[in-house]
């Protein structure tokens, strides 16, 4: 759920909806809901009736959102049991009191509450929170005998409990649909942990084995999404005593629309209905990747996050539904196109094998044995009918019988062991056609060509061992500044930085990659040291920063003086910074940063921005802005820092496949939409860090000072001034007690607010937000985003403190 991201959302648009509406909120024997019928909430907002998805004339009774024109279900009650035609269908209370789907022509019950009830005088209520409950129909009694809340489908409605009963053992979790069109029982589920511990999980429906965990809960949030102490829209409750323990939510606003599911591809979203659109916005996913989401392709098949479609059949395999895969059902995955060969020898099948490098090995479990070599093991493949694909690595050969699952692409740079392993399918010989008849007709010229590779590569392992030795020779009177590259790098030893750093003893940060140290060259120069964790990220964070910042220079960019590559150890040198990161001088109490030192920052982070976007061979977007990653030198000039996240873009290309990146708080709405994404995700980023930059807060909901009970987001506080037209001096920080320049503080809050607009062909360029800041060039004032609207709660009790 942690990230404000688009996605282009069409579930419903082609649904049948009924067009008429009963003049009451309940349902009795009297009063029973016929097809084409709907009764509705007191309030409006939720409508319960029959409904048709896909065209395929399967009917189905359930409750959905009124005041959505998309037709989007909440609850379906027959979700496995569809209904041809409604015409002598109705939905009306039985003879025992139950709640039933009733066909009047044979006088049949197609479904039922099935509850236990103790009088025959009951209705059915659909009640303001969108919860349909069985009572007994006298006023003066409470008594509930069934309710939806207590069997949700898919969809989690606030107000309602997702948990279990201790006493009855009932269990509320979600259930996904078969696919985007069938509310059918789907490939996965989502429900507190049944083992115990504090926090929820997603499966596998017929799975104990969980892709994703929240995090035990803290008492404010799950401990893996901090994201959800932002509290934007919504309150959370955990209760665990000695009936019951669920999860539940209720809203700020009880107007904003709100879809919290379990979507058919395995991720947790919310969504947040956007009037002003028309549409769904996704707020939050989880897991962020697609392919997280155990065996989200189905067998045989490949995930790749930075593809699109993200699910594809291995070679030699074909979809085997298509039907399913359109709407977004892939589990049933791929065939294969052409039989092995299954001999009981395997000197004779003609089977080959096609290499898949870089990739997570298929988690179905394999058999393992040693062996003399990857020829061996693929020997031993070939000689079992049911084996289908092998590895080989670290000499313990490994061996898949039947479907293969969940394997998932990764980028191939760097070694195996931090970019997955090479998987090797086994497919009919016809799948090689073109390679085999090379190999007939032109074997002289294959050895010529194997020949000069080795040749060549001898050649290049002979040159860098004479580099290596150069390097180390020059290296070895214990000074630092002699071993530099073409690019001014300097290749250090790890000995060497370990005796700048004095054994890496004064810290001056950390974060998830590693820490960061002090420590001083022999000519007194002052580095920054930062020792990376973790084998992959490290490893990917390393190559990032160097391939990205070590062949650029701006004054508005931290400098990359060099690195270290031995063994598994990596570390990256760059200038000191003396007065540390941004977010020292605007979070803490005692932070006065005067408002010209700030103005003169966001300038400066926004020439650096420029400078990567537009003046680079190759476009550079940063996919990380924020406070802690903005450096400032001795005289606060602002210096952008840490790169590890950084994606290259060929100046031919206008858009990059990546996969979601950053820091929650700064993220751009297009992150978890699957779409390519553009430099324009660095002007959000920059938006939200010059919002902070004014404010000298976080951008989180603050406590109102006229004394109401609901805070405000401070960027919904500045958009809503500058509509009105409003003095934004009262936006700055307080700490500065008015000495500000207004003109400046002005152009500030408009840039601000055009940067972090949804769409992002609305935002500025970082080159025209430097004209305006540098006053080349006019702003007009900023419409309201989407979000913000939505956020603002307009006609609502929310109110906004001046």
């Amino acid at each position: 759920m942690p990230l404000l991201l688009f996605v282009f959302t069409a579930l419903f648009a082609l649904h049948a909806v009924p067009a008429n509406s009963a003049t009451t909120d309940a349902i009795s024997a009297a009063q029973p809901l016929v097809g084409g019928d709907k009764i509705v909430s007191r309030n409006g907002r939720y409508a319960l009736g029959f409904f048709e998805t896909g065209g395929d004339s399967n009917w189905y009774m359930g409750i959905w959102f009124n005041t959505v024109p998309k037709l989007t279900p909440v609850w379906v009650a027959n979700r496995d049991d569809p209904i041809k035609n409604i015409t002598s269908l109705e939905l009306t209370i039985s003879g025992d009191g139950n709640l039933v789907i009733l066909n009047r022509s044979s006088s049949s019950i197609i479904w039922s509450s099935q509850a236990r009830v103790t009088t025959t005088d009951t209705i059915a209520v659909l009640l303001n929170n969108g919860n349909l409950v069985l009572q007994e129909s006298s006023p003066s009694s409470s008594d509930v005998f069934w309710q939806s809340f207590d069997y949700p489908t898919d969809t989690f409605l606030p107000g309602a409990k997702l948990g279990y009963d201790k006493v009855t053992g009932l269990n509320r979790r979600l259930v996904s649909w078969k696919n985007l069109i069938n509310p059918a029982t789907g490939a996965y589920h989502e429900e507190l942990d049944p083992s115990g511990l504090d926090q929820f999980l997603l499966a596998p429906l017929n799975s104990s084995i969980p892709y994703w965990y929240s995090g035990a809960w803290n008492g404010q949030y799950f401990a893996l999404m901090p994201e959800m102490s932002n509290g934007y829209f919504i309150n959370f409750t955990f209760v665990d005593n000695d009936q019951e323990k669920y999860f539940m939510y209720t809203l700020h606003d009880e107007t904003t629309v709100i879809r919290n599911y379990l979507d058919p591809l395995g991720q947790a979203k919310t969504n947040l209905w956007l009037e002003s659109s028309q549409n769904w916005m996704v707020m939050f996913a989880q897991p962020k990747a697609q392919c997280d989401v155990y065996a989200v392709c189905g067998p045989s098949t490949i995930c790749d996050d930075n593809a699109l479609p993200s699910c594809n059949c291995m070679k030699g395999f074909a979809v085997r539904s298509p039907e399913d895969w359109g709407p977004g059902d892939r589990t049933s995955g791929c065939l294969r196109n052409t039989p092995l060969d299954c001999s009981n020898r395997s000197t004779s099948s003609t089977d080959r094998f096609y290499p898949m490098p870089c990739v997570r090995l298929p988690q179905n479990d394999p058999s393992k044995r040693a062996t003399a070599g990857s020829d061996e093991c693929a020997q031993i493949c070939l000689g079992n009918c049911s084996c289908t694909a092998y590895s080989f690595v670290k000499g313990e050969c490994s061996v898949w019988h039947g479907e293969l699952l969940d394997l998932r692409q990764h980028q191939c740079s760097g070694t195996s062991s931090t970019n997955g392993e090479t998987l090797y399918l086994r497919l009919a010989a016809k799948e090689f056609p073109s390679q085999q008849a090379s190999r007939r007709g032109k074997p002289n010229v294959i050895l010529i060509i194997c020949a000069t590779v080795a040749s060549l590569g001898l050649l290049a392992a002979l040159v860098l061992l004479i580099m290596i030795w150069r390097n180390r020779t020059k290296l070895s009177d214990g000074t630092l500044k002699n071993a530099q590259g073409v690019n001014g790098i300097t290749a250090f030893r790890y000995a060497d930085l370990q005796r700048a750093t004095k054994s890496f003893s004064e810290k001056l940060g950390g974060g998830s990659f590693g820490s960061v140290f002090k420590g001083s060259l022999g000519d007194s120069t002052t580095i920054a040291v930062k020792r990376l964790d973790h084998a992959n990220q490290g490893e990917k964070q390393f190559r990032a920063e160097v391939s990205s910042i070590g062949i650029i220079h701006h004054i508005n960019l931290v400098r990359l003086i060099g690195f270290c590559c031995e063994g598994s150890r990596r570390l990256l040198v760059y200038e000191h910074m003396p007065n540390r990161s941004l977010d020292l001088h605007l979070f803490q109490s005692n932070a006065t940063m005067p408002w010209h030192a700030r103005y003169q920052i966001a300038l400066g982070i926004a020439r650096g921005l420029a400078y990567l976007h537009d003046s680079c061979q190759d476009c550079i977007i940063h996919c990380d802005i924020k406070p802690e990653n903005i450096l400032l030198d001795a005289s606060f000039a602002p210096r952008i820092a840490d790169f590890g996240m950084a994606k290259l873009m060929g100046r031919d290309f206008s858009r990059v496949l990546t996969t979601v990146r950053g820091t929650a708080g700064y993220l751009a709405p297009e992150w978890i939409s699957g779409v390519a994404v553009t430099t324009k995700i660095d002007v959000y980023s920059y938006g939200m860090v010059l919002l902070e930059i004014i404010s000298g807060r976080r951008n989180s909901w603050a406590p109102c000072s006229c004394g109401g009970e609901h805070g405000v987001y401070f960027p919904v506080k500045v958009a809503q001034k500058l509509l009105e037209g409003s003095d934004v001096g009262s936006l700055v920080d307080h700490m500065l007690h008015g000495d500000v320049n207004l003109d400046e503080a002005g152009t500030a809050c408009k840039v601000a607010c055009w940067c972090i607009q949804d769409d992002e062909f609305d935002r500025p360029t970082m080159g025209e937000v430097v004209q305006i800041l540098e006053g080349l060039a006019e702003i007009s004032v900023p419409p309201m985003p989407r979000l913000l609207q939505a956020m603002s709660g307009r006609g609502s009790s929310h109110s906004i403190c001046s």
